[in-house]
């Protein structure tokens, strides 16, 4: 099994000339990719900047080494004419690069079922890395964007590693570009590759790592340990952000508890309105992670079963395997009691919310029925004897004799959800 790391890349840009082509490319000023059939032009609105750029590369190159650029211009006062050359002569001629392009990505399957928020924090945590782990100021950063519009997500970051080193000749500080400064060789870019790797699985990102049961005999025990301790990981902070979403909820019902119903709509606040979306968020990327993790289980078992002559070592996975049944566990009473609470909140809100929150009430609900986190009868005890009785009744498919028969669901007297 080989576990993969996320992807990061360092490309020097030699010239000027260089650098206005990747701008060209990072920025899609051409009309038509030939030499690159997987750009969707008609997708390249969907790319997102997190370091924005209305302007060419170049022209930001030149204002973030203006100071560079000054202090050769004096130097050149002194040189004899025959060897004196512009700013731009002295970049390109030179050995050194003028900016380094940054590549973060993963496969594609990484990204799959990730929302934008999810992206989002991929991408900030990518830039955590370039300012906190690489050390550049956001003001060397010439520009960073996420391109949507090819095969896979990926972060293009151009960096521009302006230092200010001792001259010894000089007796002075000077400025210069010196990528090795931030990337001293391949060595170094190794370990810098582990700490971005780190860095996202700390954050609870799961990186592919495909543990096959047919292949388990060539397994690394000490492999089994590096996936299983991720997913420890990835328990305990899907199980802080719950905790924190559900504690902020519970404040903001304390004041929605006391705001008094009619009979046409309830005066539900935004922010506890968006406190619940962010329950519901975090509980979606539970549901999401538990398939995953029983799935763990399920190859760990095997393997251990498997290869009984390793007491030592099976004790300690089976010791792992237990820890992660407990969190597991948690997780599982955890989504129903909050389930329980989002229906009773779905509930409410097409009983006695405006029309704008009952349209985007039920076009939650088809979300979890879409997802198989809501039943028929769920979808059934929530929207009957309300304006969106026929239309969700209709989506899920409810039947006739269920529409005849079952119990009404009884309107609660009191706006309250009990996590």
């Amino acid at each position: 099994m080989n576990l993969n790391y996320a992807i990061f890349r360092s490309e020097p840009i030699m010239t000027t000339h260089d650098l206005a082509g990747i701008g060209s490319h990072n920025q899609r000023e051409k009309k038509a990719y030939n030499s690159n059939p997987d750009i969707r032009t008609l997708d390249s609105y969907k790319n997102l900047e997190l370091v924005p750029l209305n302007y060419k590369y170049v022209k930001r190159f030149k204002e973030i080494t203006k100071e560079y650029e000054k202090q050769h211009n004096e130097k050149q006062k002194t040189e004899r004419k025959e060897r004196q050359r512009s700013y731009t002569q002295m970049l390109n001629q030179s050995r050194n690069c003028v900016a380094d392009e940054l590549l973060f990505t993963d496969s594609p399957k990484f990204f799959e079922n990730m929302n934008n928020d999810d992206l989002m924090e991929w991408a900030n945590t990518c830039m955590d890395f370039v300012y906190n782990d690489l050390g550049y100021k956001k003001e060397q950063v010439l520009h960073s964007v996420i391109h949507l519009d090819e095969k896979s997500p990926h972060i293009h970051c151009v960096v521009v590693p302006l230092v200010k080193k001792y001259d010894k000749r000089t007796n002075s500080e000077r400025y210069t570009i010196s990528k090795k400064q931030y990337i001293k060789d391949n060595i170094h870019l190794s370990e810098l590759q582990d700490k971005c790797h780190k860095r996202l699985t700390d954050e609870g990102f799961e990186l592919e790592r495909g543990i096959k049961g047919s292949d388990s005999k060539n397994l690394k025990i000490k492999e089994f340990k590096k996936v299983t301790r991720y997913y420890e990981n990835k328990s305990k902070k899907l199980n802080e952000k719950m905790d924190y979403a559900i504690n902020e909820f519970e404040e903001k019902m304390k004041t929605t508890k006391n705001i008094p119903f009619n009979k046409t709509h309830v005066l539900v606040e935004k922010e506890t309105f968006d406190s619940m979306n962010n329950v519901i968020n975090e509980t979606k990327k539970v549901m999401e992670f538990q398939p995953k993790l029983e799935q763990l289980f399920d190859e760990v078992n095997d393997y251990t079963k498997r290869h009984q002559t390793l007491e030592k070592e099976n004790k300690v996975l089976t010791n792992r395997v237990n820890n992660l049944t407990k969190e597991n566990n948690t997780l599982k009473e955890r989504l129903k009691s909050i389930l329980k609470a989002i229906k009773t909140f779905f509930r409410q809100l097409l009983l006695s919310g405006n029309e704008l929150t009952k349209a985007t009430t039920t076009s939650e609900i088809k979300d979890y029925f879409d997802d198989k986190q809501f039943s028929v009868n769920d979808v059934y005890d929530i929207s009957k004897e309300t304006t969106k009785e026929d239309e969700l009744f209709d989506y899920v498919g409810i039947p006739s004799y269920m529409i005849k028969y079952k119990p009404t669901f009884q309107k609660d007297d009191d706006f309250e959800v009990n996590l």
